[in-house]
C-alpha cells in the first residue's frame, strides 16, 4: 500500500523542482547576450538578402528579401528574394553572413555594439562588412585593416561586455 504523506510529498517536490527549472530557464533567457546575428522584426540584415550583396556593385543597394524565401541560422531569420540565392546560403551560410554578426564593423572595432543599416557595406577578401551609417562607415574605411583587425580581437567578447555594462545599442 503507498503511504499517502510520502506520495504527497514527492508531488510537492516535483513541482517545486519544475518551478525551479522554468525559473532558471527564464532567468536565463531574460540575461541572455546580444544574439550572435543582428536582426529586426524584419529578419536578419532588416530583411535584405544577405546573398544580393555579393552580387552587386560596390555601394548599390542590396535585395529586399521575401518572406517566401527563408532560412533560420544560429537563431536569426534570413530573407531571400529567389529561392536561387536560398539554396546558396543553405549550402554554405558562413560564406555569407557578414562580419560580427552584421552588427556595426566600426563600432565593433572601438568595442561597442550598435546597429548596422544594409546601404553602408563593403565586401573585403570575401566577407561582408556593414556599418551603422554612411558616416561611420567613412571612417572605417580610413583605416579599414587596423578596424577589422581590432574588431577581430573584439568579437564576439564585445556583445558580452556591453551586455555587462548595460550599454549595447540597439533598435
Amino acid at each position: 500500500m503507498i503511504n499517502l504523506k510520502y506520495s504527497a510529498k514527492l508531488s510537492q517536490l516535483a513541482l517545486v523542482i519544475s518551478a525551479a527549472v522554468l525559473l532558471f530557464a527564464f532567468a536565463a533567457h531574460s540575461h541572455a547576450a546580444d544574439p550572435q546575428i543582428f536582426s529586426t522584426k524584419k529578419g536578419a540584415l532588416r530583411g535584405y538578402d544577405v546573398i544580393s550583396y555579393f552580387d552587386i556593385e560596390a555601394g548599390a543597394t542590396p535585395l529586399k528579401g521575401s518572406d517566401d524565401f527563408t532560412s533560420v541560422y544560429k537563431g536569426a531569420t534570413f530573407k531571400f528574394s529567389s529561392v536561387e540565392n536560398k539554396q546558396k546560403f543553405d549550402k554554405n551560410p558562413e560564406a555569407y553572413i557578414p562580419q560580427y554578426g552584421g552588427y556595426c564593423a566600426y563600432a565593433t572595432a572601438r568595442d561597442f555594439v550598435t546597429y548596422s543599416r544594409p546601404n553602408a557595406w563593403k565586401i573585403v577578401e570575401g566577407k561582408l562588412y556593414l556599418n551603422n551609417n554612411k558616416a561611420s562607415f567613412k571612417g572605417w574605411q580610413k583605416k579599414q585593416d587596423e578596424y577589422i583587425s581590432q574588431a577581430d580581437k573584439n568579437w564576439p567578447d564585445v556583445l558580452k561586455k556591453c551586455e555587462k555594462k548595460n550599454r549595447c545599442r540597439k533598435l
